[in-house]
């Protein structure tokens, strides 16, 4: 029927339709059903700083080490509450030009890690402004590029109160008499950065993790969050040591000191815990600290806390999961008499 190797007419037009066909089958099909996603109902429309953020993330390659995908297996639990879905990216599909597709926001590399979540995990502008700025500054074996460009450096008197300071430990700080003042690009992308929260899925919606094969296999292990069966040294490093540093030492002029704190080292945790749960914003030479109370349960947090009492030469005794629990429940009441 189709003598392909006398008639190359015919062998042209077969290849030209087998590749319309397969085009539309792998390509055109799959975007346009995409054009019927949704938002998710709790979900926030991007505001017009955010979207400007977006821009400069694109601009500067930042998906090339970052990824935005929070995969269905139970390794990727740790980048966000559940696994992505398609309504996730409902805001940031929009193209970016006449000549330019939506922005590529998956990525397919770790090199950093996931920020899916990152607006929830760090919300603080003073710890990306500082990250941005020189990302040794608040994690010392970051591989991460510096953006100075995104940064002015001023003389200290010029400085006005609207504009953004940077306050940077001893090591990367500019000469005497000098500030580094955050651009409004530097602002935006942070805002877009601050804006990665996952949305909450709509009632009996539920998006579940794939357990890791071990986890299916294990027997006898302890049930719930035991204190005892949960490694606050793990805990601490995955969710305070951004900030507050491995050793505890903090960072000059943005997060203050673990190591020797009276707080921490107080006979009675009780500051200590409302801290963890609350936050704290009482101390303008420091960065405000986001509340855990909805990310980290009380066997948590009781284990974060006795890891910082117990390290770094701290004194402090141990909290128990029951400890963290009453004062949960106090500010509980205090917040809904």
């Amino acid at each position: 029927m189709f003598d392909f190797h006398k008639n190359h007419k015919v062998l042209v037009i077969a290849a030209l339709v087998g590749f319309v066909t397969l085009s539309f089958i792998v390509a055109v099909f799959p975007a346009y059903q995409m054009q019927d996603v949704q938002p998710l109902p709790q979900q926030p429309a991007m505001t017009e700083n955010e979207r400007e953020g977006l821009n400069i993330y694109i601009r500067e390659g930042c998906v090339s080490c970052h990824t935005q995908q929070v995969r269905n297996i139970e390794m990727d639990n740790m980048w966000g509450d559940r696994p992505s879905i398609p309504s996730d990216y409902y805001y940031s599909k929009e193209r970016m030009g006449v000549w330019r597709q939506s922005p590529s926001l998956l990525g397919s590399e770790r090199t950093g890690p996931d920020l899916t979540n990152i607006g929830k995990r760090q919300p603080s502008i003073d710890w990306h402004l500082l990250h941005l700025y020189n990302p040794r500054s608040v994690v010392g074996q970051s591989i991460m590029p510096s953006y100075p460009w995104l940064f002015d450096i001023r003389d200290t008197n010029t400085v006005t109160g609207d504009e953004k300071m940077v306050n940077l430990p001893d090591a990367f700080a500019p000469p005497p008499g000098k500030t580094v003042i955050a651009k409004e690009e530097a602002l935006q992308l942070v805002a877009y950065l601050q804006s990665l929260q996952q949305t909450s899925l709509p009632d009996g919606r539920e998006e579940k993790f794939i357990p890791a094969l071990e986890s299916k296999q294990t027997s006898g292990t302890p049930e719930g969050n035991d204190t005892n069966s949960l490694n606050g040294e793990n805990l601490y490093l995955q969710t305070c040591a951004v900030c507050h540093q491995d050793n505890g030492k903090g960072v000059a002029g943005a997060f203050p000191p673990l190591a020797g704190s009276e707080i921490v080292n107080d006979k009675d945790p009780e500051l200590m815990i409302k801290i963890i749960l609350q936050g704290y914003d009482a101390r303008s030479e420091f960065a405000t600290m986001q509340a855990f109370a909805d990310q980290l349960s009380d066997a948590e947090i009781a284990a974060i806390a006795t890891h910082e009492r117990t390290s770094w030469g701290n004194t402090g005794s141990k909290v128990t999961e029951e400890e963290v629990r009453e004062i949960r429940e106090y500010i509980n009441k205090d917040l809904n008499p």
